[in-house]
């Protein structure tokens, strides 16, 4: 429950990256969705003002960026009126808020996004992300928002165990050559989150380096990925075509290939 001398809760503890924050914060309060609704705004306030924590990171939300658009009310319940719950008993305890969110708050329409750029999302889950950012900054300000992208982990599924599965199953794997932004190994970030607690309260890009496109992305960890266009693998909700954050206040995480390597050989432990 403590590190050193801090008292940490996390939300989303049973999700890919809820899980590498665990082994980073091995004695925190670790809630998995089975151990509270974060939509019930009554819950969460008390079960924060219980705990009493110093730090509170949340890591839940709702992510499958598809199944936003045909779940409106769910998306923007779980990650746009929750976290601002979390926020508010946050502000109640005095404890600082470590909330992750999105590349996908933006539109796409640049190749590269700074921390201060204007936000514009085009699908329901930018939209929901978006909406999580302005609640959290609404009602506190001892708070770091960690924008990050196209996460790929040990303990859920994630793009990289897609690619392996369908190449075992397909002679091509189609993907598309056409959207662009930056892998992020969910051990690497919440390794990065320790640092970014003892930083200034605001807005970060967090992410490997490295810029790629999906077919870049899976032609690294299959041998058998066709490059195809958006308009031919047309999906549900519409993606950016560039979503690439740029991280302009700390020092930069190693690069996705590098990372990428040790998800592939690592069978990675987590709580």
């Amino acid at each position: 429950m403590v590190v050193g001398e801090v008292k940490t809760l996390i939300f989303g503890a049973g999700g890919m990256l809820g899980t590498d924050l665990c082994s980073v914060f091995p004695d925190a309060v670790a809630l998995k969705h089975s151990d509270i609704d974060i939509t019930v705004r009554d819950f969460v306030l008390e079960t924060i003002e219980m705990i009493d924590p110093d730090v509170v990171i949340n890591a839940a939300a709702y992510t499958d960026v598809d199944g936003c658009e045909d779940n409106k009310e769910l998306a923007f319940d779980v990650n746009g009126k929750a976290p601002g719950y979390i926020a508010q008993g946050c502000f109640l305890v005095g404890a600082k808020l470590v909330h992750f969110s999105t590349d996908y708050v933006f539109d796409g329409s640049k190749e590269e996004y700074v921390e201060s750029d204007i936000t514009g999302p085009i699908n329901v889950y930018g939209k929901s992300k978006l909406l999580g950012e302005m609640s959290v900054i609404e009602n506190m300000n001892n708070y770091r928002i960690i924008r990050t992208s196209w996460l790929f982990g040990h303990h859920g599924r994630n793009f990289v165990e897609t690619m392996l599965n369908l190449s075992g199953e397909m002679d091509a794997v189609s993907v598309v050559d056409d959207q662009f932004g930056k892998p992020t190994f969910t051990a690497d970030l919440a390794r990065k989150t320790t640092e970014i607690i003892g930083l200034v309260p605001g807005v970060y890009h967090i992410t490997n380096e490295g810029i790629c496109s999906w077919y870049d992305f899976a032609s690294a960890v299959i041998g058998n990925a066709v490059p195809c266009s958006s308009d031919e693998f047309l999906r549900a909700a519409k993606r950016p075509e560039y979503s690439v954050l740029i991280n302009t206040k700390t020092a930069p995480m190693r690069h996705w290939r590098e990372a990428l390597v040790d998800y592939l050989i690592f069978d990675g432990q987590g709580c």
